[in-house]
């Protein structure tokens, strides 16, 4: 009987050891997604930018906006004409017209649509500009690392990766906030960016 109580404990203590492992497991992986996400969002907002069509058929910068936010119609069309693909940014520009960075089978591409809903044309060069390599911490440029500890002394870098630019995208995490911080191809650093919340829209299947 001794020997039982004396095993209930010890195996309660295994229990909970091996639940709050699976918790600590849970919250990391939940960190590496977000990470993820944050780093995705932004090269898809940063592609957004720079291509040539929005350059010069959008007026001023894109502000970002919850996917959830969109007109029906571009909604519609997403379902219809990509079911399967993931929305990894979307965005307004100062005359109301949209644009969406979406995820299809792994292959990034930006849509613009007027300011009623309705499809224009495909970003010419947003492809290559949102899709990601990933990059190892301990790959980065030593001018990355270095900018990050000398001016986030208390942020850990959770992902990174770079478009095939050569552009870099560093998500780091500080106070319990993502933040991704934009790099060139020398390293050096570009801008600072909060990315959009939430992971999007997901087409029918």
């Amino acid at each position: 009987m001794k020997k039982y109580l004396w095993g209930f404990p010890f195996f309660a203590l295994l229990v909970g050891a091996f639940l709050f492992s699976c918790q600590q497991e849970d919250v990391s992986s939940s960190a590496e997604e977000t990470a993820t996400d944050a780093v995705t969002a932004t090269a898809a907002r940063y592609a957004a930018q720079i291509d040539s069509v929005t350059s010069k058929h959008c007026k001023g910068k894109l502000t970002a906006i919850d996917s959830t936010a969109l007109p029906a119609t571009i909604l519609t069309y997403l379902s219809t004409n990509y079911p399967k693909a993931a929305i990894a940014f979307a965005g307004t520009d100062a005359s109301g017209k949209y644009v969406v960075g979406i995820v299809v089978d792994g292959q990034p591409k930006g849509l613009l649509f007027d300011a009623s809903g309705a499809f224009t044309k495909l970003l010419e060069h947003y492809g290559k500009r949102a899709k990601l390599t990933p990059v190892a911490t301990a790959d980065l440029p030593a001018t990355i690392t270095t900018y990050v500890s000398m001016n986030y002394a208390a942020a850990t870098i959770k992902k990174a990766g770079k478009n095939a630019d050569g552009t870099y995208f560093v998500a780091i995490s500080t106070s319990e906030t993502i933040k991704v911080l934009v790099f060139d191809a020398s390293g050096s650093f570009k801008e600072e960016q909060t990315p959009p919340k939430g992971k999007g829209h997901r087409g029918r299947k």
